[in-house]
């Protein structure tokens, strides 16, 4: 993730390669999954596969719209794309603190974004790769346009709104959070 000014060109690239690896990942391990292995929890307090990628679909339900109509917005106006990737205070730490392993600071989820407690079908893992999809034609948008002119309202305090460079980076580092949750719960670790 970009932390400092980096090349455009790069920093899309490094974000569409991990989202690559991530639908990889999911297609190998997740999608083979029947029922019972899907919403087998570790432990009472813990979350399933299923209940990690419940919780992935909803983020990206609420934002993959967001950001397509703020980028499509964006190319009627004209926007044409920064040399550099520029990413403010906030989007940094919020991204940061995905980063660190939810073993070493487990993070409070919100309810509303709290996977539901009742038995999925093997359908959840299919909306996360249709959303996975989503998100790579997204980043292949963004390209076009000046995503650090791009602002998206967050979900949990909606008047803070991130440069579109920031919530790509943060969407992508909560995706590999919770798809590391979901690898250990799969290998039997917590």
């Amino acid at each position: 993730m970009a932390t400092a000014p980096s090349r455009t060109s790069d920093f899309f690239d490094q974000l569409t390669r991990t989202v690559e690896q991530a639908r990889e990942v999911a297609q190998q391990r997740f999608r083979t999954l029947n029922e019972d292995e899907l919403n087998r929890r570790p432990a009472p307090d813990k979350w399933s596969v299923g209940q990690c990628l419940e919780h992935l679909n909803i983020i990206g339900g609420f934002y993959l719209p967001e950001i397509n109509q703020r980028v499509r917005s964006a190319q009627e106006r004209g926007s044409r794309p920064a040399e550099t990737v520029k990413s403010g205070p906030i989007g940094r730490r919020l991204t940061a603190a995905m980063l660190v392993p939810a073993r070493e600071k487990p993070l409070k989820t919100p309810q509303a974004f709290a996977p539901s407690g009742s038995r999925l079908p093997r359908t959840v893992v299919e909306v996360f790769l249709r959303q996975l999809d989503e998100m790579l034609n997204l980043l292949r948008a963004a390209r076009e346009v000046n995503a650090n002119a791009v602002r998206i309202p967050n979900a949990v305090i909606p008047l803070v709104r991130l440069r579109l460079t920031d919530q790509f980076a943060f969407l992508v580092a909560h995706m590999q959070r919770h798809m590391s949750q979901a690898e250990r719960v799969l290998d039997g670790r917590r």
